[in-house]
């Protein structure tokens, strides 16, 4: 009795039911779909760009990011950000700044720790489950550690991903690291120092395998942004 009430298993369907049923499954989906929009449109839109420094045009949000901290946060144009978004900021600096510029996407469950700056180009596409982060959020030192003491502000170094770079799933991006324009970072890697513009990396920690890899197929797209090879 027990099992039926924590693991109930439900019998086969039959199949004359299988249509009818399916239509309902396809508008139970429909009418979540609907709602989850107009929460969002009215309710998550309004107090995110509130919340925002600066804002820009055809910003889609999937849920409403959770910023923890005073980061001055400035979205630009055609930006996607995914659910349960974590910002987070400590008091090392007065004004601590994320940069999210135009056309850049970042997906579900990443957490962005700025304490000094972190800047997301344009055309950056960030997958899920990443982590960005400017400091390591505590002193090196043993004993300053275990009194509680924040990191020195020289241990604070800013992030930038550069324009039209690609941040796999799973990604550790660490302070002071620059990722180049273009460049595509495997899932599941610990980036620890910068990455040169249109290589391939990856691993733990991320390690250069490629480069000149996934250039623009018109060369005078090309930029001098991001970390020169």
């Amino acid at each position: 009795m027990v099992t039926l009430i924590y693991r109930p298993v439900a019998p086969r369907v039959p199949s004359f039911l299988k249509s009818p049923l399916r239509l309902a499954y396809e508008f139970h989906w429909l009418v979540v779909l609907f709602f989850r929009a107009l929460i969002t449109l009215l309710y998550r839109h309004p107090l995110f760009q509130a919340r925002c420094a600066s804002f820009g045009t055809n910003v889609s949000i999937d849920g409403l990011p959770c910023v923890n901290g005073h980061t001055e946060i400035h979205v630009g144009n055609d930006v996607w950000l995914g659910g349960k978004i974590f910002i987070v900021s400590g008091r090392m600096v007065d004004r601590p700044r994320l940069e999210i510029r135009n056309g850049a996407g970042i997906g579900w469950n990443t957490v962005i720790v700025v304490n000094r700056e972190v800047i997301i180009e344009e055309d950056v596409d960030i997958a899920y489950d990443c982590r960005i982060s400017d400091s390591d959020g505590h002193p090196k030192e043993a004993d300053l550690r275990a009194a509680g003491e924040p990191p020195r502000l020289e241990d604070i170094k800013a992030v930038r991903i550069c324009r039209n770079a690609w941040i796999g799933a799973g990604t550790y991006i660490m302070k002071g690291v620059t990722i180049g324009e273009g460049a595509i970072i495997g899932a599941n890697s610990v980036v620890t120092s910068s990455v040169p513009a249109y290589c391939l990396a990856m691993g733990n920690p991320a390690r250069v395998y490629l480069k000149d890899f996934g250039l623009p197929t018109t060369p005078n797209t090309q930029t001098e942004s991001g970390v020169s090879g």
